[in-house]
């Protein structure tokens, strides 16, 4: 018997959506028959990736994608967003918050401009998009928030990205309990070290050194992680809720 993950019909939103993981996401949710909405913050070439993918997405399968932009940071403009969903497509079925930013720097060296920064992002940003998407998403749905493997092992350096995504996930546990009377889960990813345009500026040592903690000797994929995202928003993970799933190739140390 075959097994399929057929999402037409469904409309899928997605933060940070312009590039790496985001973009992925989108190309995967879409490949299952959803309607994608691709988030950016404006910020750089973000406006002309999005626009560039979605209208990769709309040649294959007309009136499929959608670009809005919107800071997540900014509780207004999430809520505008959020309404444009609604307006346009009448709702929202599954919520993929993958908006992050990195200031990395030491306690000692950290600026509170620069620990802000980050939580107010990465980890306000969520509870911005979880408290409106709520309000247009419909009952059945299903929350995916980024986490991070930073979050479990305390990386050199990450205090305000490791503190805002053991927060995301501390979250969605909470939400899985708030939303569970309508049926919606929530549920955390927590990447590894996945191979994106990020991934490519660390320093070959660094690199090499991260290696020898991952049992599969590699770098995860984007892929390998949208596919994740998929099946937590798919009926196959039905009785999966509040859960922190690490896509980290078994890294542990």
């Amino acid at each position: 018997m075959a097994i399929t993950i057929n999402l037409a019909d469904k409309v899928a939103l997605i933060t940070g959506a312009s590039q790496g993981i985001g973009a992925q996401m989108a190309r995967t949710f879409h490949a299952a028959g959803a309607m994608v909405v691709l988030n950016h913050p404006d910020l750089g070439t973000t406006r002309a990736d999005a626009e560039r993918l979605a209208a990769e997405l709309n040649a294959l399968r007309p009136d499929s994608a959608d670009v809005l932009a919107a800071d997540v940071s900014d509780a207004d403009a999430v809520r505008t967003m959020m309404q444009g969903v609604k307006a346009r497509r009448g709702g929202l079925d599954f919520l993929i918050n993958n908006a992050a930013i990195l200031r990395d720097r030491t306690i000692a060296k950290l600026s509170p401009d620069d620990w802000q920064a980050v939580l107010d992002v990465n980890l306000t940003g969520v509870f911005h998009c979880c408290k409106f998407g709520l309000e247009v998403m419909r009952d059945g749905g299903a929350i995916v928030s980024m986490g991070s493997i930073a979050a479990i092992q305390g990386f050199f350096g990450q205090a305000n990205y490791a503190a805002a995504k053991a927060g995301v996930q501390a979250m969605m546990r909470v939400l899985a309990r708030e939303c569970a009377r309508r049926g919606i889960r929530a549920n955390t990813i927590a990447p590894g070290v996945i191979d994106t345009a990020m991934a490519a500026t660390i320093p070959e040592s660094v690199r090499a050194e991260m290696l020898k903690h991952i049992p599969l000797a590699r770098l995860g994929t984007p892929a390998e992680v949208a596919e994740v995202a998929l099946f937590l928003c798919s009926p196959l993970a039905s009785y999966v809720s509040g859960q922190t799933i690490e896509v980290n190739g078994g890294w542990r140390g």
